[in-house]
């Protein structure tokens, strides 16, 4: 969100706030690749709408940062906005139960197992109802839903009708990683906003200022993601660490990765196949540095790859941590044998494998 200097938090949201300011739509769908910032921008144009500030003090459009009804927005407190998060994602998105009335929390807590990361029906009948009641402060309601992949079959039908016919001041802000994963009628009734991976350059520059080392390293292992690459670097990955990586599955130590999330460590993996496949038919890295990953057995890799695949849809089963690391780097060691048996052939020297 903006904040009292009247600046968003991710500088290469400027450009995109702007062009969603200039769409005037009562249903904008942000999309694009996750972890640059599609939930930022969304909260960043919902300011923007409710702002009280005078022209001389909204710069292009934007929220003054300094007006009763931002400061309002800072403190989660607006009464005329509502956040439509999975209640798996409130705290890593910062935006918890204390979050006032723009908190869909009594609407998705169950209070029992595992929160979810779903946004259920319950939560959008509150959102329409919401949106359908008169604004507190005059400058019309949002609702913010993010991401909207994560509504179910039943809740997706349910925003479809007020889609439909929206109330007269009400603005919905949907993001999502995945616009295919929606209903058709659901993107046919908003007005789309790209969101695409910002500058290496500026992503490499603002992740330096939040005190992330070797961040070009741990840029292009997420992909080009600086949102991503700041959430690895606080769960304790190392961008020293991360060339290393091919290197120590090849040889099948398991140590180094033992406090890594499993969904973390199967997705290193995927990306560790990809570039190994890609160096084998003669194309460049794109996670790792070059040469970090060696050539090997096209269809031993494309094997691994499979079966990487199928763990994915899975990983979040309640594993045995340790074993289930064990595990995968084992099977890490067995595809990438054949990396380690194209360089040592190279080398003209034989192959001794671990038993």
């Amino acid at each position: 969100m903006v904040g009292s200097d009247g600046q968003l938090p991710l500088p290469w949201l400027d450009e995109p706030l702007q062009r969603g300011l200039r769409q005037a739509a009562h249903a904008l769908l942000i999309f694009g690749p996750s972890g640059v910032g599609q939930f930022e921008l969304g909260l960043g144009l919902a300011q923007a709408w409710l702002c009280e500030g005078s022209d001389a003090e909204r710069a292009e459009g934007r929220a003054c940062g300094a007006c009763r009804s931002c400061r309002l927005f800072q403190v989660r407190s607006h009464p005329d906005l509502l956040v439509m998060l999975p209640e798996a994602l409130r705290e890593s998105l910062d935006w918890g139960a204390a979050g006032g009335e723009g908190d869909d929390a009594a609407a998705d807590k169950s209070g029992k197992g595992k929160a979810s990361k779903e946004i259920k029906v319950e939560a959008v009948r509150t959102a329409v109802a919401f949106a359908q009641t008169t604004s507190a402060r005059g400058r019309g309601k949002v609702v913010v839903l993010h991401p909207a992949e994560r509504m179910n079959a039943i809740a997706a039908n349910t925003l479809l009708k007020t889609l439909e016919e929206p109330p007269g001041d009400a603005r919905f802000v949907l993001s999502s990683a995945a616009p295919d994963a929606l209903l058709p009628t659901i993107r046919s009734r908003c007005q789309a906003l790209r969101l695409a991976l910002p500058d290496r350059a500026a992503a490499i520059q603002w992740l330096t200022t939040q005190g992330v080392p070797e961040a070009g390293v741990l840029l292009a292992a997420c992909g080009g993601q600086p949102l991503e690459a700041l959430e690895w670097h606080a769960e304790g990955i190392d961008g020293k660490l991360w060339p290393r990586v091919p290197a120590l599955l090849a040889r099948g130590e398991s140590a180094p990765f033992m406090n890594w999330p499993l969904p973390r460590l199967v997705g290193t993996l995927q990306k560790v196949c990809h570039d190994a496949l890609s160096v084998t038919v003669g194309a460049s890295p794109r996670y790792f540095p070059a040469g970090s990953v060696r050539p090997g057995q096209q269809q031993t890799l494309t094997a691994w790859a499979r079966e990487l695949r199928r763990i994915s849809q899975d990983v979040e089963h309640p594993w045995s941590a340790g074993l289930m690391v064990e595990a995968l780097v084992g099977s890490a060691r067995n595809a990438l044998a054949s990396t380690v048996l194209s360089e040592r052939r190279a080398e003209g020297k034989s192959l001794h494998l671990p038993a």
